[in-house]
């Protein structure tokens, strides 16, 4: 069988083209604003997504209209592509394996991606390299007729599904072993682990990349807030000691170079009484670096289109001592000011990046957009305060989900 490279031929370079091509598999958000950061360094992007309605296909040089997980869509989206790249971890690696083996040039490459995909892996790959995390178990093991937590453990404690999860959905807070029981009985117990929650301070996240000749970048290290488990707003730099900010850098490059990674990842921290422990890892962009759009000279996004390119990738410095990041959370209709309203208020502050996705309509919780706003203040004390002002007004236009909403 002829391999991958030597059956294809770039159609844009037939045409006389000598802009780059690349594939991203998925079409939302963060589809998009790599679309956006690839439209800055003219770059062509092909979107696989379902939908000719989602976010990145408004802007994507074309498309293949098939969902994201379906690799004979996938086959077409590699068609003369320089570099094809992913837009969440919803992937279908087994199934892909064979186009990789063919010479498509994914990245991060399908054996880096493989323990990254589900959370069970994750935790099992922590532990192999050290790396601090919550106590876990598999849910598995929990006796379905007599339910125990392990011993030493308490309620509360988090269950998560091992795929599908985000932004809350697929986690439960279980307070009591009725709770415990009622997910033994509603789900399989094999795609799901236990985790002790752990007293935390902060919770951090960092964005991390390694490129082609295996040199690692990151962006500044980021406190993020949540509010029922979503992201609400992010902070950067965080407010942390310099040793804090060194161990973050330090097990994202690890894992980098563990894993042979070529690509952008994010690494979610708890920071607390027992230090700096992994929450989660997100083989990909990730919400708590959207603040790098403004305030850095090279974005998150900016760093996977440079690698999946293989363009020469740019250092990521902050422009401003530091950046707010709000997210636009969809509200219930009828409670609030009109979206148009509320859009064209944040708008009216010249300082207010606003970015919006696009999406066809505002269902409660759904992210429909965020505003990114530059701080000024020379000291983590003073961008603190300059952020909780700038918060208290776009939470004036914009409500968390759930607030002014009784």
């Amino acid at each position: 069988m002829p391999s991958f490279q030597d059956s294809l031929v770039n159609p844009l370079c037939m045409s006389g083209s000598a802009s780059p091509l690349i594939g991203v598999v998925g079409g939302g958000q963060l589809a998009l604003m790599l679309v956006q950061a690839a439209g800055r360094r003219g770059v062509d992007v092909i979107v696989q997504t379902g939908s000719q309605n989602d976010p990145a296909a408004i802007e994507a040089s074309r498309i293949v209209a098939t969902h994201p997980v379906e690799v004979d869509g996938t086959r077409q989206l590699v068609q003369g592509c320089d570099g094809v790249t992913f837009e969440n971890e919803w992937v279908n690696i087994e199934e892909l394996m064979p186009l990789e083996q063919e010479g498509v040039p994914f990245r991060p490459s399908l054996r880096a991606l493989a323990p990254l995909v589900d959370k069970i892996s994750q935790r099992k790959l922590l532990g192999e390299i050290g790396f601090p995390c919550p106590e876990w178990a598999l849910l598995s093991s929990i006796c379905s007729d007599q339910p125990k937590l392990p011993s030493g453990w308490n309620f509360p404690v988090m269950a998560k599904s091992s795929r599908w999860g985000y932004d809350g959905k697929g986690t439960k807070v279980l307070s009591n072993t009725k709770e415990l029981t009622q997910l033994l009985q509603s789900v399989d117990s094999a795609n799901w682990l236990l985790e002790v929650l752990v007293p935390f301070e902060k919770e951090l996240a960092i964005v991390a990349s390694r490129d082609l000749k295996g040199r690692v970048r990151c962006l500044p290290l980021a406190e993020t807030h949540q509010f029922q488990q979503v992201c609400d707003w992010v902070i950067a730099p965080a407010s942390v000691e310099h040793a804090v900010e060194a161990m973050a850098y330090n097990m994202a490059a690890s894992l980098l170079m563990k894993l042979n990674y070529v690509g952008v990842l994010a690494i979610e921290f708890f920071y607390g009484p027992d230090g700096l422990q992994v929450n989660e890892i997100a083989p990909r962009t990730h919400n708590s670096a959207h603040f790098s759009i403004e305030a850095c000279n090279s974005s998150q996004f900016d760093q996977q289109l440079c690698i999946a390119a293989g363009l020469p990738v740019p250092s990521p410095e902050l422009k401003a001592p530091g950046a707010l990041m709000v997210n636009l959370l969809g509200l219930v209709e009828g409670k609030v000011a009109s979206l148009a309203d509320r859009l064209s208020s944040l708008r009216s502050f010249e300082h207010f990046h606003v970015h919006w996705y696009g999406k066809d309509c505002e269902t409660p919780g759904r992210k429909l957009g965020h505003v990114t706003v530059l701080l000024n203040g020379v000291d983590a004390v003073s961008r603190g305060k300059e952020a909780a002002s700038v918060l208290d007004r776009i939470r004036s236009i914009w409500p968390t989900q759930g607030t002014n909403l009784a």
